[in-house]
C-alpha cells in the first residue's frame, strides 16, 4: 500500500465573491453519481462544474452493457435524465477527453483545446481493457468489450463472422460469450486460471458454473492462455494458438481478461500512483493535492485496492460529494469516509445465477465450509462458517435465491443451522426460508447504494412509498446492480400490508400485471412474443430488458396455450420460447436428481396394448432404464442420458406412442377405472371417456399441472374426486368435479354439475379448463384457484354452466383451436435435425456420455450413484442411525 502524509482540509481556493469552478473528468456511472450527489448537497447551486466526457454519449449502465444484444438501445441504457445536466446548470462536454492537467496554474486541457481553470479537479476516469501481450492481438477481428462503441464494432464484424473466442472467464469475458452466442456465432471461452470466475467462486462453484456453461454450447478451455493470434494475408484472425499448443479456428476475438486503472493523466501531473497503478487517496477520496479527488476504478483506495465494482466507486462518489460540499458549507455534511468495500456480487451470467458474498473462499482462521452440491443440474451452495456459528461468507452457483437473506445476516449466527439453509426443498431437515423479517433494520439490502432494510421501511412508513419505482426513487435501493429486488420488494410489501395499505399485485418486478391480465392482453392484442409484451405492458424499467425467472415462463406457457388462437408457434423450443421455458421443457424430459432424465409416454386413459407393453420393455431393456407404474396409470422410464433421449423416442413414436407432457405445466394423465364394459358395479364406460378426454386435452399448457380421473360408477375407484377435474358416471349420465387435488394438501373436488351428456361433459369441461387458464394466478392449482376467486364455486358455476358473463362461446373456441393444432412435440422435434441438435451432454464432443450419471444396481434394475451432499458439518446418516 503507498501511503500518504498528513492531510490538510480541503478549502475552495476561488476568490471572494466569486463562483468556484469544479471539473470532472471521466461521465461513467460512477462520474454521474458523483454529479447526483453534488446536487443533493446544493453543491450545483453555488458551483459551476465542466464534464469533460471522452464518449459520446452520456453516462450509461456499462453493467448492463450486454443487455444491447437483447434489444436494449444505448438511449435505454442511458443513466442521466435528459435534462439533469440543465436543471444543474451543469456543462457536459462529449467527445473531449482531458488530455493535459496543471496543477500548478489549476487548469485541465481538453482534446479540442478547451482549457478550464478549476478549484476542484476531480478524477472520474475508470478503467481500461488489459489485452494480453499475444502476437497478433491487433489483427482485423480482435476486439475488447468494454463500451457500447466496442459493442457496436462487434455487432458490425460478427455479421460474417461464424466462430468466436472469448479470451477471459470472468465476469465480463462470460457477458461477452453470451453475446457472441446471441450474435449466432459458436463461441469458445478461454480462460487462464483453473476455473471460470475464480476470484468469485471456488473450485466447487466453478465446476457446477462450467457444466452448466457448456450445457448451453458454449466450449470452455480453462488452464490455458492465448500464445498467439494467426491472421490471413489481409489480416483479419483466422485462428488462436493456445499455450498448450492447440488451436481454435476463428473468426473474431474478443479480450476481456480484466482491467488496469486509467491513471495516466494524474502520473502526467506528478499525483502519486501505486506500484501497479491507481491514483493514490485517503478515506475522502482526496490525493495528496488537496484540491484533487479520484473516485472508482481509477482511484487506489485508502486500504490499497482498487475495486472494479460499480458499488464501491458510488460509496467513493458519495465520500468525494460529501467532503466537497462540506468545505463549502452547502448541505450536509461529509459522510463517513470510504475505507473499504463489501465485494459481494449476484449476477446472472449467461442465464445462470451466480452470487458470492464475505469471506466466500474460507480464508477465516479456524473456519468450516458446509456445502451442497449437485454438479449435474448446475447448484452448488458453501456457507463458510465460524468458529463461534456465525455465518462468514458464501458462494452460491446455479441457485442464488437465498442470498438476498444471507448476505446481510454475515458476522452474525443465523436463526437456523447452515445445514438448514444449503438444503434443497425436499430434503429431510433442510430449506428453511429466511424471510425478511429475520433480518435486523441495520441489515444492508442494496449494497450499491448502502441501504438498509430500516431505510426501506421508512421509504414505506414515513414517506409513503407504496409501489417499488417509488421505494428505488426514495432510497435509490434496486437501482445499481437489482441483485437485492427480491429482497426489496418483500420488506416494502410487509410493511404495506402491517399498515393496512394495498399491496403491489403485479406478477413480478417486471410486470404490474396479474398472470390473467396478461393473458387478457396476449389473448386481445395477438402479441406472440415475450418481448413484444414486456416492452408495451411491462414496468417502465424493465422494458427493452430481458425479464426474469418469473415472468418468462410464465408468459411462455400464457403463448403456448393461446398459440393457436394468437398465431404463435406452439411448438416450446422454437426461437425466442425456447428462452422462457422452465428446466423441464428445455429437453422435454423431467430431470432427475442425478442429471439424468425420465420418460413418460402417454397412456391414454391407462389402457394400453399388449405390443405397446412390450415396445416399453424392450426399449426400457435395451437402454439399461429403470420401470415404474405410476399412480396415473402410466409407466415411467428412468435413467436417460440426455443423448439418449431422441434415440428412445424415436422407437416409441415408431410404435404409437406421444409425449405424455410429464415434464411441463400441462394434462397430465386422465385415469380410470375398468367401467362397465368389465365391471359389474359399472354404469358408463368411463375407460372410452377417459380416453376421450385426454387425447382432448393433451398438451393444453396452463397455470400448473392438470390431473384428472373417470370413475364408472359411485365407487370411486379411480378416484376422481381428488382431480382438478373428475368425472363419476351415475345412471343418467356423468357427474363433474372440480377443483381437487392431492399432494401435501388435499382437498376433494366439488359438484359442478350433474347428470351430464357426452357432448355436455365434454363442453362444461372446454369451458371450465379455459377459465381457469385466463384466469388463475402464477403457479396456482385449480383447488388453490377456487378458493381464491371471488365468489368460489358458486362463480364458476355461473361462469361456466349458465354463461353469467357470456365469455363460453369464446371459451370453447380457445378449446377447439387448441384441439384443432395439436401436434406431438416429440414427433415434431424427431422430424427436425437442427431441434434434435440440442440433445447432447457435452456441446463440444456431442457424442461423449456423461461419465458422471451413474447407476447402481437395486431389486435387479438400477438407481442413481450419487453423493447428495458434503461437507465438514453435514453428515450423511444410514438406515441403521449411524453416521458416514
Amino acid at each position: 500500500m503507498t501511503s500518504m502524509p498528513p492531510h490538510p482540509e480541503a478549502t475552495p481556493a476561488a476568490a471572494p465573491g466569486t463562483t468556484p469552478t469544479l471539473v470532472l473528468i471521466g461521465h461513467g456511472m460512477v462520474g454521474q453519481r458523483f454529479l447526483e450527489e453534488l446536487a443533493d448537497r446544493g453543491v450545483t447551486e453555488r458551483t459551476r462544474v465542466v464534464v469533460l466526457c471522452e464518449e459520446p454519449r452520456p453516462a450509461y449502465d456499462r453493467v448492463q452493457l450486454t443487455s444491447y444484444f437483447a434489444g436494449r438501445s444505448p438511449d435505454d441504457l442511458s443513466l442521466a435524465d435528459p435534462d439533469f445536466m440543465a436543471r444543474h446548470g451543469i456543462e457536459l462536454h462529449l467527445g473531449d477527453p482531458a488530455t493535459a492537467v496543471d496543477r500548478t496554474a489549476r487548469t485541465v486541457t481538453a482534446r479540442s483545446g478547451l482549457t478550464v481553470r478549476y478549484d476542484t479537479l476531480v478524477l472520474a476516469t475508470g478503467s481500461y481493457p488489459f489485452v494480453p501481450p499475444v502476437p497478433g492481438k491487433d489483427s482485423a477481428g480482435c476486439f475488447v468489450y468494454r463500451t457500447i462503441e466496442d459493442l457496436l464494432a462487434i455487432e458490425e464484424y460478427a455479421e460474417n463472422a461464424r466462430t468466436g473466442v472469448v479470451v477471459g472467464g470472468g465476469l465480463l469475458g462470460l457477458e461477452a460469450a453470451g453475446a457472441l452466442k446471441g450474435l449466432g456465432l459458436r463461441t469458445h471461452i478461454v480462460e487462464f486460471a483453473p476455473r471460470l470466475m475464480a476470484l468469485q467462486v471456488d473450485e466447487g462453484g466453478g465446476r457446477a458454473l462450467r457444466r452448466t456453461v457448456e450445457e448451453m454450447g458454449l466450449e470452455v478451455h480453462t488452464g490455458v492462455g492465448g500464445k498467439e493470434i494467426v491472421a490471413d494475408g489481409a489480416g483479419a484472425v483466422t485462428a488462436m494458438g493456445l499455450s498448450d499448443d492447440s488451436r481454435i479456428e476463428t473468426d473474431l476475438v474478443v479480450f476481456s481478461a480484466g482491467v488496469r486503472p486509467r491513471d495516466q493523466l494524474a502520473r502526467d501531473c506528478g499525483l502519486p500512483v501505486g506500484e501497479r497503478g491507481g491514483i493514490v487517496v485517503d478515506e475522502r477520496c482526496r490525493t495528496t493535492d488537496p484540491a484533487v479527488y479520484a473516485i472508482g476504478e481509477c482511484a487506489l483506495a485508502a486500504d490499497g485496492r482498487v475495486y472494479g465494482l460499480v458499488a464501491p466507486g458510488y460509496d467513493m462518489a458519495r465520500a468525494a460529494a460529501g467532503t466537497i460540499a462540506d468545505a463549502l458549507g452547502t448541505g450536509p455534511g461529509a459522510p463517513e469516509g470510504f475505507t473499504g468495500a463489501d465485494l459481494s456480487t449476484k449476477l446472472k451470467l449467461l442465464g445462470v445465477d451466480v452470487a458470492s458474498f464475505g469471506d466466500a473462499h474460507g480464508a477465516t482462521d479456524g473456519c468450516l465450509d458446509v456445502v451442497y452440491s449437485d454438479a449435474r443440474s448446475g447448484v452448488y451452495k458453501k456457507l463458510v462458517i465460524g468458529a463461534a456459528g456465525e455465518l462468514l461468507g458464501g458462494v452460491l452457483v446455479g441457485d442464488a435465491e437465498a442470498y438476498g437473506m444471507l448476505r446481510p445476516l454475515t458476522g452474525s449466527v443465523p436463526p437456523v443451522s447452515a445445514e438448514q439453509l444449503v438444503l434443497p426443498a425436499g430434503a429431510e431437515g433442510g430449506a428453511a426460508a429466511l424471510g425478511p423479517s429475520a433480518l435486523p433494520d441495520s441489515a444492508v439490502l442494496c449494497n450499491c447504494h448502502n441501504v438498509t432494510k430500516g431505510t426501506v421501511r421508512a421509504a414505506v412508513t414515513e414517506h409513503s412509498c407504496g409501489t417499488l419505482p417509488e421505494v428505488k426513487k426514495c432510497t435509490k435501493a434496486g437501482t445499481g446492480c437489482g441483485s437485492c429486488v427480491k429482497s426489496l420488494t418483500a420488506v416494502m410489501n410487509d410493511e404495506l400490508a402491517a399498515s393496512g395499505a394495498t399491496v403491489d399485485t403485479g406478477l413480478c418486478g417486471c410486470f404490474p400485471h396479474t398472470r390473467a391480465e396478461l393473458y387478457e392482453i396476449v389473448r386481445t392484442l395477438r402479441l406472440t412474443t415475450f418481448a413484444a409484451l414486456l416492452d408495451s405492458h411491462g414496468r417502465p424499467e424493465a422494458r427493452n430488458g430481458d425479464g426474469c425467472e418469473i415472468c418468462k415462463p410464465t408468459v411462455g406457457s400464457i403463448i403456448a396455450s393461446l398459440a393457436p388462437s394468437v398465431g404463435a408457434d406452439g411448438y416450446v423450443l422454437d426461437g425466442e420460447q425456447a428462452a422462457l421455458q422452465d428446466t423441464n421443457d428445455h429437453f422435454l424430459a423431467n430431470l432427475q436428481r442425478n442429471g439424468s432424465y425420465s420418460i413418460v409416454p402417454r397412456i391414454p386413459g391407462g389402457e394400453i396394448t399388449p405390443d405397446k407393453l412390450i415396445v416399453i420393455g424392450e426399449v426400457a431393456r435395451d437402454f439399461g432404464l429403470y420401470t415404474k407404474i405410476t399412480g396415473g396409470q402410466r409407466i415411467d422410464l428412468f435413467g436417460a442420458r440426455v443423448d439418449q433421449l431422441p434415440q428412445v423416442w424415436a422407437r416409441l413414436v415408431d410404435a404409437g406412442f406421444e409425449s405424455g407432457h410429464a415434464y411441463g405445466k400441462a394434462l397430465r394423465t386422465v385415469k380410470s377405472c375398468v367401467g362397465q364394459t368389465w365391471c359389474r358395479y359399472g354404469v358408463q364406460d368411463s375407460v372410452r371417456m377417459a380416453i376421450e378426454l385426454e387425447l382432448r386435452y393433451r398438451g393444453l399448457r396452463s397455470p400448473h399441472k392438470l390431473k384428472s380421473a373417470v370413475s364408472g360408477c359411485a365407487r370411486e375407484c379411480a378416484e376422481a374426486r381428488g382431480k382438478d377435474f373428475g368425472v363419476i358416471a351415475t345412471s343418467n349420465g356423468w357427474n363433474l368435479y372440480v377443483g381437487g387435488n392431492g399432494g401435501a394438501d388435499p382437498r376433494h373436488a366439488d359438484l359442478l354439475a350433474q347428470d351430464l351428456s357426452d357432448a355436455e361433459l365434454i363442453r362444461l369441461i372446454d369451458r371450465f379448463l379455459m377459465f381457469y387458464i385466463r384466469t388463475a394466478d402464477r403457479l396456482e392449482r385449480t383447488s388453490a384457484w377456487l378458493e381464491r376467486i371471488e365468489g368460489g364455486l358458486d362463480h364458476v358455476r355461473d361462469v361456466v354452466v349458465h354463461d353469467s358473463l357470456g365469455l363460453c362461446d369464446e371459451l370453447e373456441a380457445l378449446m377447439a383451436a387448441h384441439v384443432t393444432h395439436y401436434r406431438d412435440e416429440w414427433a415434431e422435434t424427431l422430424a427436425d435435425p437442427e431441434r434434435l441438435a440440442r440433445f447432447v451432454s457435452f456441446v463440444n464432443a456431442p457424442d461423449a456420455p456423461d461419465p458422471s450419471v451413474r447407476f447402481v444396481p437395486e431389486r435387479d434394475q438400477v438407481k442413481p450413484d450419487l453423493t447428495l451432499l458434503a461437507g465438514p458439518t453435514l453428515p450423511v446418516r444410514t438406515l441403521e442411525g449411524t453416521s458416514v
